[in-house]
């Protein structure tokens, strides 16, 4: 059962982080069930999801090339300079801390998924993003993504268009090479770090790899709502569970 539930967390983040990011309300809820602890669970949970992210990234390269984006190089390097950081910022981070920590973030990420595009649609009316403020946007949020990472890939899509991006698939796309490149050089981190559960890892490393070439392919066939309910839903629940086991 337990192999079951890695298997199926993983086809369904990848399949959702292709498509309108959150995979990490399934990945990692589920490693800590595995019996994982918290930070190493989060560590597995990013190196889990690096060869799905790889696989959407693949599936979306049409798209990104449609955009004919000229600073996605100057974007790239940031997201590996913050994914880093906040790879970094995790690993001074203890168990107990983190327990403590996450029912917040998993809180901040649902909140975001669930109301990020209201509070970017308003504030690109009053705010006019430069190439510079568009760096100095990316770079929190791949710190935050080297850290933890839920909600981010709403994140990046809020940042792209406040920056005046308006093709939703091709911003996936790029959505997803950032993700993918800050989770690899976190990923590398935590492999150094010695902070991966690798049974568990690898299962759901296979599964998400099937989810994330076929969900953007899904993407085209299921209505955006329906898939962006399940993730805010998924996202309460697991919010709503990880502050009654916190630690007192």
């Amino acid at each position: 059962m337990t192999y079951l539930l890695l298997i199926l967390a993983g086809v369904f983040a990848g399949a959702i982080n292709a498509v309108a990011g959150g995979g990490s309300f399934l990945t990692f809820p589920s490693l800590l069930f595995a019996g994982v602890p918290a930070v190493m669970a989060n560590a597995s949970s990013t190196v889990a999801m690096v060869p799905g992210s790889v696989a959407s990234a693949f599936a979306y390269r049409s798209d990104i090339q449609e955009l004919n984006e000229k600073n996605i190089k100057s974007w790239f390097v940031v997201s590996l300079c913050g994914g880093a950081a906040g790879a970094a910022l995790l690993l001074f981070t203890s168990d107990k801390t983190f327990r403590l920590v996450a029912p917040w973030l998993l809180l901040f990420a649902t909140l975001l998924f669930a109301f990020g595009t209201q509070v970017s649609l308003a504030l690109r009316g009053r705010l006019h993003s430069s190439h510079g403020a568009m760096l100095l946007m990316l770079f929190p949020i791949c710190v935050y993504g080297g850290y933890f990472g839920g909600g981010m890939g709403i994140m990046f899509l809020a940042a792209m268009r406040l920056y005046g991006l308006n093709n939703i698939h091709g911003m996936n796309g790029i959505k997803t090479v950032l993700g993918s490149s800050l989770n690899a050089i976190a990923a590398g981190i935590f492999i150094a770090s010695h902070q991966v559960s690798w049974r568990p890892t690898l299962i759901m490393m296979a599964a998400g790899i099937a989810g994330g070439y076929l969900g953007p392919i899904g993407a085209r066939q299921v209505p955006p709502k329906i898939i962006r309910a399940l993730v805010i839903a998924i996202g309460a629940v697991m919010t709503a569970y990880f502050f009654h086991i916190a630690p007192k």
